[in-house]
């Protein structure tokens, strides 16, 4: 017997259950075929379960008082803290992730819950001028209701936490459903939540077989209690899921695929957009939504920043994710490498030069550095999701511009100038939800505003901006004395 195979359960009106048709799954890691965890496998009816729980509990979690609420979020997140170490192995075996990224996931989705235990007493109204004699009118927020959060795999801890605390915190009962590739992990925020005080129903999780995935996220996503849905992940589930919303008139905040460009101008610190090129195109093997995936150079420097990324690149350590001096694990599945691989090959087809990488082995592809790509490769328009650095060469700003506004998407992107004030003016030509000016595309903090355009999506996570998401503003008056009426 694996004395390290887990157990997962759901969490159903504060109860770990079984999948009610006993159904399970067995989680295994990629690399190596070890079994992870064996999870509960719920159908349909489990997931009505979970949101009638969240219904029941929409009252009471509603009411429980700012400071309660703020008090559970930060006891949660001193449990998290507490089990860094084993939450970091465990991501580590269910998606090969090295163990630098391993904790840093930690210490991200612990700040998240630190945050959102600080937004508690946001919830703040206002009172609007009225041309009524007498009228006080208000803008009140309240709870919006059942949250479903769906949560993707890639930064399991991060965003499983992300899509749960800020509606918590804002009083709305929440159910986790799992991504099938991170069951385990992600059941230990729900674990933690639960373990802080978070009453029965107000937190529920639902794991569920890959091949379930379609119809238990619809059973989700119409139950007629959900109110607000919010979903990482790719663009294409996105659309579904976004249609599926509508049709039902549920307010949805999607954060999905990217195809992040950073552009080097002429006049750029070289050595500071080397460093933020590499970490956004090889961390956690280019498998962030945020990822630099498009690297636009001006003419004069090209050669210069080619020169330098590649001789980054050829001495990141590629190996074993739980050797702590791992910097390039594996990929997540031989799907994702093989897709990875394909894209490297059409991109030499048409003409890119390979400049360091672009091989594979088994589930590992080396850090890899394109020159001259173009758009009539797919590597220029597709989402990698890899560790491969596509350079583009600009003939000027306006130009590097132009390339970076040539895709659908428009998640995270990057400037580096040293004219930060020109910059500036360039960053609101871009069209993206994020631009940091000599900065990585790679970069996230609780409080900040979260969230793309286009085909990266649309709503905001993030500390205040979640306000607007996760809560109804309704209009309450109060008349003192009579008002007259013109019949």
């Amino acid at each position: 017997m694996n004395d390290r195979l887990r157990t997962v359960e759901l969490l159903l009106d504060g109860q770990w259950t079984a999948a009610s048709a006993g159904t399970t799954l067995t989680t295994v890691t990629a690399a190596t075929g070890e079994p992870v965890a064996q999870v509960a496998a719920a159908g349909t009816d489990d997931a009505d379960r979970a949101i009638a729980a969240a219904a029941g509990a929409a009252a009471e979690w509603g009411a429980t008082s700012p400071g309660r609420r703020r008090e559970i979020l930060e006891q949660a997140a001193s449990l998290l803290s507490e089990r860094s170490t084993d939450l970091a192995e465990l991501m580590s075996r269910e998606m090969g992730a090295a163990s630098g990224w391993c904790h840093f996931n930690v210490h991200v989705a612990v700040g998240m819950l630190k945050e959102a235990a600080a937004q508690t007493y946001s919830m703040v109204g206002e009172v609007i001028p009225s041309d009524v004699p007498g009228l006080t009118a208000l803008g009140v927020r309240q709870p919006a209701g059942v949250t479903l959060g769906i949560a993707p795999w890639n930064a399991p801890l991060i965003l499983g936490v992300r899509a749960v605390a800020m509606p918590l915190a804002y009083g709305n009962p929440v159910v986790l459903k799992a991504s099938e590739q991170t069951p385990a992990t992600q059941a230990e925020i729900v674990h933690a939540l639960h373990d802080a005080g978070v009453p029965a129903g107000a937190i529920g999780l639902i794991t569920n077989a890959p091949d379930d995935a379609p119809q238990i996220v619809e059973r989700l996503v119409t139950h007629p209690d959900v109110r607000r849905i919010n979903f990482t992940g790719s663009t294409r589930v996105g659309r579904i899921i976004g249609e599926l919303a509508g049709k039902h008139l549920k307010r949805v905040v999607l954060e999905l695929g990217g195809k992040a460009p950073l552009l080097v101008l002429r006049d750029a610190p070289l050595d500071d957009a080397v460093a933020a090129a590499a970490f956004g195109a090889f961390m956690n093997q280019g498998q962030i939504c945020m990822s630099t995936e498009r690297i636009v150079v001006e003419s004069d420097v090209l050669d210069e920043f080619s020169t330098k990324l590649a001789d980054h690149a050829t001495s990141l350590r590629v190996g074993d994710p739980t050797d702590p001096a791992t910097q390039i694990g594996p990929m997540v599945h031989a799907q994702a490498a093989g897709h990875v691989e394909a894209l490297i090959e059409d991109a030499v087809n048409l003409g890119a030069t390979v400049v360091t990488g672009g091989t594979r082995s088994g589930l590992f592809v080396q850090p890899t550095v394109l020159r001259g790509v173009t758009s009539k490769m797919r590597i220029y328009h597709e989402e990698s999701f890899g560790p491969v650095a596509s350079i583009i060469e600009a003939g000027s700003e306006d130009n590097a511009v132009d390339i970076a506004n040539d895709t659908p998407y428009g998640l995270s992107s990057a400037i580096f100038s040293s004219n930060v004030a020109h910059a500036l003016q360039l960053a609101k030509r871009i069209k993206s939800g994020i631009c940091h000016i000599n900065g990585a595309t790679v970069h996230d903090e609780p409080q900040m505003p979260f969230g793309g355009v286009g085909d990266s999506g649309f709503g905001r996570f993030g500390s205040r901006a979640a306000l607007e998401e996760f809560t109804e503003l309704r209009w309450i008056t109060v008349q003192d004395g009579s008002r007259h009426y013109p019949i």
